[in-house]
């Protein structure tokens, strides 16, 4: 049972942030909804800035699926087009965009640093679950999606943590690269110690 509240908030949490993030950049003039300093940077590579959000959330929408038992084992073909779509469109372009954004971040180097590691790790672990599936490992494939999905769940705690910034008040120049490293970080650590522990015999 507390597995399943806890599938259902993520679905919930993945579906809202991917509707919202749809909403704000496809009916919202680019950076009217992000902070006044960072609204240049994004009119000026709307192009990046499309391509990342509109993957990110196609990944958000996909992913919490993919960890579905019963479509895992009832309807593989699904499964299989699904983490195609996943990893070729929304980690793949999604994390080569984020990249490219990484470089632009607000906030500076500590920024810069923590959502271009996040980037990498995002399609480092992706390119890894293909590897694995490829070669028939069915449980190291599992292992590397869950810790690419952890990462690709930083668009949701990124979400979190932004306005409760605002709550507390903290200066949005010292609490952003903060974030840029908060909202994966402890994802990846969690999934890693919760999924991916090695199993005592």
């Amino acid at each position: 049972m507390k597995k399943k509240v806890l599938y259902g908030l993520m679905l919930i949490l993945c579906i809202g942030v991917a509707g919202y993030a749809t909403v704000a950049y496809a009916v919202f003039p680019l950076g009217a909804l992000v902070h006044p300093d960072m609204k240049a940077n994004f009119e000026h590579h709307s192009l990046i800035v499309y391509a990342h959000i509109f993957a990110s959330s196609l990944a958000l929408l996909i992913g919490p699926w993919q960890f579905s038992k019963k479509l895992r084992t009832g309807k593989p073909r699904w499964h299989r087009a699904l983490g195609k779509a996943y990893l070729s469109v929304g980690v793949l372009l999604g994390g080569v965009a984020g990249l490219l954004m990484a470089g632009l971040a607000y906030g500076g180097l500590g920024s810069n640093l923590g959502f271009g590691i996040l980037a990498v790790l995002w399609l480092y672990t992706g390119a890894r679950a293909y590897w694995a599936i490829r070669h028939g490992d069915v449980v190291m494939h599992q292992r590397w999606m869950i810790r690419n999905f952890s990462l690709t769940l930083a668009a949701v705690t990124l979400r979190i943590y932004l306005p409760l910034s605002l709550v507390f008040g903290w200066p949005f120049d010292i609490a952003y690269p903060i974030i840029s490293w908060l909202c994966w970080l402890p994802n990846l650590l969690i999934a890693e110690w919760l999924y991916n522990r090695p199993i005592s015999v």
